[in-house]
């Protein structure tokens, strides 16, 4: 969840690292820093809240050196000020290390060395790293890390350097992202691609439990234990423009404009003339995806809402249970896995790590995972059997947008291909359904187009809570369109089945509590239309999204935002669409950072 950037080469490193900082701001942070070695020393730099606080230290004073890490800290312990931020230090500040993750034993660990006569100045369990390499020290700065890190229990990425060796950075990783950027008399690290796009395309992604050790001239991978590896590059075909915001004010609204592009995208790839899904060398085969019975689809935030829609799909078309879990409560129990279960991990980033760990727990059982994930090289699209890449491009904004609706027309595909494998499906049914989803792309520029949802946001942007209420394909829209409104408005949100509102969430009505109602055309829009009536019954304030026609809904609803007319099941791709929308623009007007939201991070790769 943290940002992490090191350089060594022949430039001064400041500004490197400041450059790779400022394009990981989207992951989430509350503090930043920077070590850099300069003339033999250790030169520290550290500030409380947003970067330009770094930023303007740097300016009255630059560091200079070739060598450096750097760091964007999201909270976990201690608190959010100075003395809690990264880079941290051994006692006698000759080394610094940045970390993100989570150590887990810290505290044992801290009461040891403390006992050994070690005085830390943070909060945090960082600090412990710093000392403990301080501790094993004996002349060989790779073989101190090594032996610090083997004592460590939980998830690290982490970058050391020492004024003592300053021709190097040490970095290691066990459960959070950690990527190596290969140049020219010169090399980088970072936990995530945007910060090394303006430097280079060739990249290393570090396993588990590997260690690197970056000089100007090289990169040499070894396992902890000190055994060699031979590094994997990969071209990463990604221009640096794709994190910048061009004209949109915020990367929310960009992304969210560029969503029919990426459903085109989809449909190019995966959809041949012939109209029937191909996803190529899948790494699964027909055989085993004809004979699955029971799908387990495990995922967090907007990834499981997406999965619930999945449901719907794989249920209706493929005919194959399907569960859907939160990966947080997954990973925890003990699942009931066998036969012939497909499990489907949904992950943006590809780094989720509760996602990743009930990934492992299903591998664990014998278990065939199938990943759509947005990053092909993430950790669970490697360690997954198979992956379906979403294709949505890099996604910046913490509040996602093109990535679900990416996820929601991937799983209609694989709906679609396993009910053609399972015979449940004629082309004819595969052919209409592929023919629609091949209009919503523009059908959602229509909606994107649409003024008054602006108005609308406006009208109620000073509320103090809202409810979500939808049913069939679009109940777990509801419950997205909550998300969103809370994650960058902060005004309280929930979602329900409208069909629930009688057991408990109808006591909430009030005028001063508007509810979004998601009415569409559909096979129980009656049922939607009563739940609407009862709302108003009690002085309930209604906004209801409704398809283009119907005029017959403004009679209970105070607001409706139109959609154009598509079937029911592809309804929940432009029903995102005013959802998203009435978000972005009630956090606007409400003054809320839209891409940065508070104590958010954008890939949550701790617990």
């Amino acid at each position: 969840m943290c940002g992490i950037v090191g350089y060594i080469g022949n430039k001064y490193a400041d500004s490197v690292l400041w450059t790779g900082l400022e394009r990981l701001q989207y992951r989430g942070y509350d503090s930043a820093g920077m070590a850099v070695i300069s003339d033999g020393e250790l030169d520290l730099r550290k500030r409380a809240g947003k970067l330009r606080e770094l930023d303007e230290c740097l300016r009255q004073n630059p560091m200079r050196g070739a060598t450096g890490i750097g760091h964007t800290r999201w909270a976990t312990h201690g608190e959010p000020n100075e003395r809690n931020a990264h880079p941290h230090t051994d006692e006698g500040k000759t080394l610094a290390v940045v970390h993100n993750g989570i150590i887990e034993n810290y505290l044992p660990l801290k009461r040891e060395l403390q006992a050994t006569g070690h005085l830390f100045e943070s909060d945090t369990d960082t600090e412990v790293l710093a000392h403990l390499v301080e501790e094993v020290m004996d002349g060989d700065f790779v073989d101190a890390v090594c032996s610090a890190l083997q004592r460590i229990e939980g998830t690290f990425s982490a970058a050391f350097i020492h004024q003592q060796f300053p021709n190097c950075i040490v970095v290691a990783r066990r459960g959070s992202p950690l990527i190596l950027g290969l140049g020219e008399g010169e090399n980088f690290v970072a936990s995530d691609v945007p910060a090394l796009l303006p430097h280079t395309q060739r990249m290393v992604y570090l396993e588990d439990d590997q260690i690197a050790v970056l000089t100007r001239e090289q990169v040499e991978v070894q396992t902890i234990n000190g055994e060699r590896v031979e590094p994997r590059i990969h071209q990463i075909g990604l221009n640096p423009d794709v994190a910048d915001k061009g004209d949109h004010p915020h990367f929310m609204l960009k992304e969210i404009h560029e969503q029919p592009n990426v459903l085109r995208r989809l449909h190019n790839i995966y959809v041949t003339d012939e109209m029937e899904v191909d996803f190529g060398e899948l790494g699964l085969s027909d055989q085993f995806l004809a004979r699955v019975n029971r799908i387990v689809i495990q995922a967090c935030g907007t990834s499981w809402h997406a999965g619930l829609i999945g449901k719907y799909l794989l249920e209706q078309y493929a005919y194959i249970h399907t569960e859907v879990d939160i990966s947080s409560e997954f990973r925890y129990r003990n699942p009931v896995l066998e036969g012939d279960t497909l499990v489907i991990a949904i992950s943006q980033s590809g780094e989720t790590a509760d996602t990743l760990e009930g990934l492992r727990k299903a591998k664990s059982k014998f278990m065939r995972v199938l990943a759509l994930c947005n990053a092909i090289n993430s950790t669970i699209a490697r360690e997954a059997d198979a992956v379906i890449e979403l294709h949505a491009g890099l996604e910046i904004g913490v509040a996602s947008t093109k990535a679900y609706t990416a996820q929601i027309a991937v799983l209609g595909l694989l709906a679609m291909h396993l009910g053609k494998l399972k015979g449940t499906l004629t082309p004819g049914d595969i052919r209409e359904f592929l023919q629609t989803l091949k209009k919503a792309p523009s059908l959602m520029e229509r909606t994107i187009q649409r003024q008054q949802i602006c108005a609308c946001a406006e009208k109620y942007s000073d509320v103090g809570a809202f409810m979500f209420i939808g049913r069939s394909y679009n109940y777990p829209n509801a419950l997205e369109g909550a998300l969103k409104l809370k994650e960058i408005s902060y005004i309280h949100a929930a979602g329900h089945p409208a069909g629930e509102l009688k057991h408990g969430p109808i006591a909430l009505i009030n005028e001063e509590v508007p509810v979004v109602c998601i009415a569409t055309n559909s096979s129980i829009y009656p049922k939607i239309v009563s739940a609407i009536q009862e709302i108003r019954a009690r002085d309930g304030v209604v906004i209801a999204i409704a398809t283009e026609g119907n005029t017959e809904i403004q009679e209970y609803a105070q607001e409706v935002l139109y959609i154009p007319d598509i079937a029911e099941e592809l309804s929940p791709l432009l029903v995102a669409i005013p959802l998203q929308l009435l978000a972005y623009y009630t956090a606007v007007h409400r003054g809320c950072d839209v891409d940065q939201p508070r104590n958010l991070a954008k890939s949550v790769t701790v617990e």
